[in-house]
């Protein structure tokens, strides 16, 4: 396996056209007829199909798979979105408008160094969000993901990794269920509740948990009360021991602005 400074990408890098703005997919992603996939052990990424224009998606929720991972393990995984296999596409899965997923096994990648290259070669700057759905399925995975972690860079690919073949179907399937879902729906959410905001001030001091926090509360009614307590007092709430007590003690005792 080529290491991280291996001259084979960069020679293979060099020649491509690489992004430097937002991309445009060419074409509408094309679709057709749902159909189920039939598994086999084939494992073999694909190849790179040209998309045909004038070909409009017939199934928008679909997701569309190249004809050459049909025998792909991963499509046994995906359960809840419909599939359509196509030959004139370019990556391996659509799975919205302007998102693509290019598969590849590291053991696969092992053998082929060059062949994700030719892979984005092909794909040019079609799709603004390029995934590179990597399986880990060698043991010393290491030095191969160095230098598709670069490449990644280098080509504005976004790399997402699976540990086996069901993890890697669950994540296309979950870019294709989340691909017009609002952001806001996996922002972290704030609480407005006055309560809920004290146990999570209590708990952004380490080691202070949730649980902890609720006993503090139950214990001395009031933030202000928690801050006045004695170092012993604190020790004493049920569940916190001396350890969190103390840091828990000093962290509230220092100075919130700096001189």
């Amino acid at each position: 396996m080529d290491d991280f400074d291996d001259d084979s990408f960069n020679d293979v890098l060099g020649a491509m056209e690489m992004p430097t703005a937002a991309k445009q997919p060419k074409v509408d992603a094309p679709a057709a007829t749902a159909v189920n996939p039939a598994p086999s052990t084939s494992t073999e990424p694909s190849g790179s199909g040209r998309p045909a224009p004038g070909k409009p998606a017939s199934n928008p929720h679909c997701v569309l798979v190249h004809s050459k991972q049909r025998g792909n393990p991963i499509l046994k995984s995906i359960l809840n979105v419909p599939l359509e296999f196509r030959d004139d596409i370019v990556p391996d899965y659509v799975v919205g408008r302007t998102s693509c997923v290019l598969y590849l096994s590291l053991k696969y990648h092992n053998l082929n160094p060059d062949y994700i290259c030719q892979r984005l070669k092909a794909l040019g700057k079609m799709y603004e969000l390029r995934v590179l759905l990597v399986q880990v399925d060698t043991p010393e995975p290491n030095n191969a993901l160095k230098s598709l972690t670069r490449i990644s860079l280098l080509a504005d690919l976004t790399m997402m990794l699976a540990w086996n073949a069901e993890e890697a179907g669950k994540i296309i399937e979950t870019y294709k269920q989340f691909e017009k879902r609002p952001p806001d729906l996996i922002m972290e959410r704030v609480e407005s509740n006055p309560h809920q905001k004290l146990l999570a001030a209590l708990t952004n001091i380490k080691p202070v948990n949730k649980t902890d926090a609720a006993a503090l509360l139950h214990t001395f009614g009031n933030l202000g009360n928690i801050i006045n307590a004695s170092e012993e007092r604190l020790s004493q709430v049920m569940g916190l021991g001396p350890r969190k007590a103390k840091k828990l003690y000093k962290t509230l005792q220092e100075p919130f602005l700096s001189k």
